[in-house]
């Protein structure tokens, strides 16, 4: 069955950086759109940023310049680097792989908080 697993999460300064990984197996990952999103309490989920099957990638604009989506296919892995990071990116932040037959899988997300 497919399972995503994060890991990385933690506790940062402003202007810090950590590293999301995100462990995937049960599909075929090489062939796969990946996506990582973030969520805070009470907003609704917002797409961070997605990295296709060939490693073309697209971020929300308040994290261009400062987040970087990568992909390891020979590890199932992606990972996102968050440099710069501010208050306001403080949220659990969720692996993701759309089928794109309607059925989403998600991890159990990994919290990221960015304060002094």
């Amino acid at each position: 069955q497919v399972r995503l697993v994060e890991s990385g999460g933690g506790v940062v300064q402003p202007g810090g950086s950590l590293r999301l990984s995100c462990a995937a197996s049960g599909f075929i990952f090489s062939a796969s759109v990946m996506r990582w999103y973030r969520q805070v309490p009470g907003k609704e989920r917002e797409l961070v940023a997605s990295i296709s099957s060939g490693a073309s990638s697209n971020y929300v604009d308040s994290v261009k310049g400062r987040f970087t989506i990568s992909r390891d296919n020979s590890r199932n892995m992606v990972d996102l680097q968050m440099n710069s990071l501010k208050p306001e990116d403080t949220a659990v932040y969720y692996c993701n792989f759309p089928t794109g037959n309607g059925r989403d899988y998600w991890g159990q997300g990994t919290q990221v908080t960015v304060s002094s």
